[in-house]
């Protein structure tokens, strides 16, 4: 079965941080644009990161960027995304998502975790 475990969420206070994990179980990521989204309470979902896969360049969101680091580690198959210097704009529900196309295709990604809450708050 394709899909992604994920893990790392919770509660954390601001200026923390926070690593989220996906395990992805029945592909090799290594074939794949690897995506990040959120999605705030009554906002719609955003990209915030995006590896392309055609040469593992990464894309961020300008309200993340320096703050949030997208990285990968081939042989556990697992994609990660480290934050910090979280504020409580940041409270979401985080989504890694895969893409067979070299670049990532926004809500279009092939295979989406379930979603992992973050809330930042003191």
């Amino acid at each position: 079965q394709v899909q992604f475990v994920e893990s790392g969420g919770g509660l954390v206070q601001p200026g923390g941080s926070l690593r989220l994990s996906c395990a992805a179980s029945g592909f090799d990521l290594e074939g794949y644009a690897i995506g990040w989204f959120r999605q705030a309470p009554g906002a719609e979902r955003e990209e915030i990161s995006c590896t392309s896969r055609m040469d593992g360049s990464t894309y961020y969101r300008d309200s993340v960027k320096g703050r949030f680091t997208s990285s990968r580690d081939n042989l556990k198959n697992t994609v990660f995304l480290k934050m910090d210097s979280l504020n409580p704009e940041a409270t979401a529900v985080y989504y890694c998502a895969a893409d067979t196309g070299y670049y990532c295709s926004g809500p279009r990604m092939d295979v989406w975790g379930k979603g992992i809450l973050v809330n930042v708050s003191s």
